[in-house]
């Protein structure tokens, strides 16, 4: 049976394939240190369960608008514009199964076929898939590793400019590097999009999964507005991530677009689990507070035990989920010269399960470092102690 051709050109999100092999190995025995996947195994705030049992029991069971619920597109009209500092309604805002169909819908809307759409590589493995599953040509664009962090490369940027691109995908608290810009970096990349007439679409899904200092949105920057849509999502924040909650919010006529495209999907996003998002958005923070605080703890005790391993480098992320630290050196003592092989020799024999850098899209040529994710959201304290000790180890025979 022939297949759509439009099927080559659809990847996947490689960490899954990577818990699939950590999996495998724990049912032979070997214990396994979950590195690798940005789930929380952190429990949801009460007060969200708590919503979603009342609405499932008051009958929020059927159908609903397919933009969403109004309670919730208002709250997050008011949440989104207090913290960005900027002004949006409900006409801005269309509920979303996840942040994931955000990006897919998001493509289907502004995008056509033979469109060039800028893409960060090392990013999030969906944009790329996306772009080029609907006829778009992918083109990446990457960091650059500084004593300051790692920061845009602005050079791959233009050069896409030049080449033609008219949207570009950018996510600030970046996964899987962890990079956060400056507001001049933000400003930079703001005054090229005014200038091109760059569409940007803004990955916020760890916006406010921050450690220190004060989020930032590129939304907010002078005349962004009205050339953004924004990508958040309710997994993060909320420790929500099997509840499929998320939104787009930006200029009305794209978010018409998507909401059209709703109707088409899945007619509407799960009514009760709306309800529990307005109570996360409306209720007490302090058990997002909580959420934030430990996963803090868990950043701050990996970077501790990392910055002790010879041939290891590593920034301090300010938000997100991710340690993206530089491994060239501990990978040549250690024998090695091929990423792929050292993950794998390092699952098995230490049981410490990570992604690589090419599980983020395909290295670019001007990169000659080689770089491991370290995900710590679903990993204990302890087991995280106790697998980055491990992991010393074995880099130090």
């Amino acid at each position: 049976m022939k297949l759509a051709d439009r099927m080559d050109c659809l990847g996947t999100e490689t960490a899954f394939a990577v818990s699939a092999e950590a999996s495998s190995l724990e049912e032979k025995g070997i214990k396994i240190y979950p590195f690798h996947l940005g789930d929380i195994n952190l429990e949801t705030p009460k007060t969200i369960r708590s919503a979603a049992l009342k609405a499932m029991e008051s009958g929020k069971t059927g159908y609903c608008p397919a933009p969403g619920i109004i309670e919730l597109r208002e709250a997050l009209a008011e949440d989104v514009s207090a913290s960005r500092k900027i002004n949006y309604n409900l006409n801005n805002v269309s509920v979303q199964s996840g942040g994931k169909p955000v990006i897919s819908k998001f493509i289907m809307s502004k995008m056509n076929p033979g469109d060039r759409v800028l893409y960060p590589n090392p990013g999030y493995p969906i944009y790329e898939s996306q772009i080029e599953f609907h006829g778009g040509i992918a083109h990446p664009y990457g960091y650059l590793d500084t004593e300051d962090g790692l920061v845009l490369d602005f050079d791959s940027i233009e050069q896409g400019i030049k080449e033609g691109a008219n949207i570009i995908f950018y996510n600030n608290y970046n996964n899987p590097t962890g990079a956060s810009s400056s507001i001049s970096e933000m400003k930079k990349l703001a005054d090229l999009c005014v200038s091109n007439d760059l569409f940007l679409f803004s990955d916020e899904a760890y916006f406010d999964t921050l450690f220190e200092g004060e989020s930032h949105s590129i939304v907010s920057m002078p005349n962004m507005r009205e050339r953004s849509l924004i990508l958040y999502t309710f997994s993060k924040k909320f420790a929500m991530t099997g509840w499929r909650l998320g939104a787009a919010i930006g200029p009305s006529d794209v978010i018409d677009e998507i909401s059209r495209l709703n109707v088409n999907d899945e007619s509407c996003t799960t009514h009760f689990v709306q309800h529990a998002g307005v109570a996360g958005l409306k209720g007490s923070q302090n058990e997002v507070k909580e959420i934030i605080r430990i996963l803090k703890e868990r950043r701050d005790l990996a970077i501790s035990i990392l910055k002790t391993i010879e041939g290891i480098e590593v920034h301090t992320p300010v938000a997100g989920f991710y340690l993206f630290p530089k491994i060239t050196e501990a990978m040549r003592n250690r024998g090695f010269n091929d990423l792929e092989e050292f993950r794998k020799a390092a699952l098995k024999e230490t049981g410490v399960s990570f992604c690589g850098r090419h599980h983020f899209g395909k290295p670019l040529d001007n990169e000659n470092d080689h770089y491991i994710r370290l995900a710590f959201s679903g990993i204990s304290k302890l087991h995280l102690e106790e697998g980055l000790y491990r992991f010393k180890d074995w880099l130090s025979p």
